[in-house]
């Protein structure tokens, strides 16, 4: 199961913070006292949750970007997390996972690949794990994979020969001929799909996906997003982890602290 996972867009931190630090403190007498090594992912978080509190100067307590993010985060005050997010392409995935990856609207936004505009006759499919153990089930699934794709193949033809004449303009014609078509492709279906994802709701998508025992792709999709996000902002994700089980597949694990 190759799942292959490209970051297209990553959180920048601008220094005018520190323009808005000293219009809003004129005397001068706060500042953000901040520790070298965060990213600006990080960085925006912790800036996020201390204008809730304006703890600079005085009023920021001794610690480090770290801490203050995992405090945040164990006093579930996790609305600051949402201001930092992430640009991905995810291939290599079935259209039945994509099916589950939008189902998460809040924090998410998606772009995929259209089967109405772009001629599948040539799509690859997606695996599932652990078939190749049942030769039998294989060919099954390898002759459905097949069938499915001739078949589509064939109507398309059919459709654009003009013995089944369609109607409208040529862009609406083709859509409804892809249309026709597509319909009698698999859930196995490759797709490619690009999603922005804030990092609030990247942790609840791991805590109720990633570790899905059945989900096997969902597990490789899971890991894939943690192992490219993670070193964004490794304080966001202090909580998690991943484990390879015997199947040879990841799975995340969530592991909150007191």
């Amino acid at each position: 199961m190759s799942v292959n996972v490209y970051l297209l867009a990553r959180p920048r931190f601008e220094e005018t913070h520190r323009k808005f630090l000293a219009d809003f403190f004129p005397e001068g007498e706060c500042q953000w006292q901040e520790a070298e090594g965060p990213t600006a992912a990080e960085r925006l978080v912790e800036f996020a949750g201390r204008v809730c509190y304006l703890s600079f100067g005085s009023r920021q307590a001794p610690g480090t970007n770290a801490d203050y993010i995992r405090k945040l985060i164990r006093n579930e005050h996790e609305s600051v997390l949402e201001h930092a997010s992430w640009t991905v392409l995810i291939s290599g995935v079935s259209r039945a996972l994509s099916h589950q990856l939008v189902r998460h609207r809040v924090g998410f936004a998606f772009s995929q690949l259209s089967q109405q505009y772009h001629d599948e006759s040539n799509v690859r499919f997606v695996r599932p794990a652990g078939i190749d153990s049942a030769p039998q089930l294989l060919e099954i699934w390898e002759r459905a994979m097949h069938d499915s794709q001739s078949a589509y193949r064939k109507i398309l033809a059919e459709l654009s020969s003009g013995t089944t004449p369609l109607s409208g303009e040529h862009r609406e014609r083709l859509r409804a001929l892809r249309s026709a078509a597509r319909s009698v492709l698999p859930n196995a279906s490759e797709t490619a799909i690009v999603a922005t994802i804030n990092a609030r709701a990247l942790r609840h998508f791991l805590r109720v996906r990633g570790g899905i025992m059945g989900d096997f792709e969902m597990r490789c999709v899971s890991a894939a997003l943690l192992e490219t996000i993670r070193p964004e902002g490794p304080a966001l994700f202090f909580d998690f982890r991943i484990e390879y089980l015997e199947d040879g597949l990841p799975l995340v694990v969530y592991q909150p602290t007191d």
